[in-house]
């Protein structure tokens, strides 16, 4: 009787224990992504940078035009070998164009990645600081997309994760 009552207080005590410590909170890091004076200004450099990939491009579209128009102008008796060479510089310059393209879009891509890595970290650290100091087990994205409920007691800490950025 006595290692009956042992194991069903064992079984229980950790139970009870663990449900009154647990405490979950909610934090849309977009909202305060958005809200970041640095995203801003990430933001500003990568448009300055695709802006100068977007006038390259529009050059390089530009010279593809004339060698297409060149091409399609081409008289039918033009020499055989005139005809394969601008067909040849046609088709290799349409390859440069889609390397550059690919090229463009990777150093768009690691440049955000580069200057968005520190804000992302800086909001993390500040929810965990929140998480810290309001004694929460769980917090996580309140991402409406992944969330399917939450009720009491979740409570939506991105007012206390902003105030420690200091944004509004």
């Amino acid at each position: 009787m006595f290692k009956k009552i042992l194991l069903v207080a064992a079984l229980l005590i950790p139970m009870l224990a663990s449900a009154q410590t647990l405490k979950i909170g909610l934090v849309d890091q977009n909202e305060i992504l958005g809200k970041m004076p640095d995203t801003a200004a990430a933001q500003k450099q990568i448009e300055e940078v695709s802006k100068k990939y977007d006038d390259e491009y529009q050059k390089l579209n530009e010279e593809f035009k004339r060698m297409y128009d060149e091409l399609q102008n081409m008289k039918e008796d033009e020499l055989p070998a005139i005809k394969e060479r601008k067909t040849r510089e046609f088709t290799d310059y349409q390859q440069k164009i889609q390397q550059f393209e690919q090229t463009a879009m990777g150093d768009i891509q690691k440049m955000q990645q580069d200057l968005m890595a520190p804000i992302v970290q800086k909001i993390r650290a500040a929810i965990e600081s929140v998480g810290k100091e309001g004694g929460y087990s769980l917090i996580q994205d309140k991402n409406p997309q992944i969330t399917i409920y939450f009720d009491a007691p979740v409570v939506d800490l991105t007012p206390e994760v902003k105030a420690k950025l200091g944004i509004n």
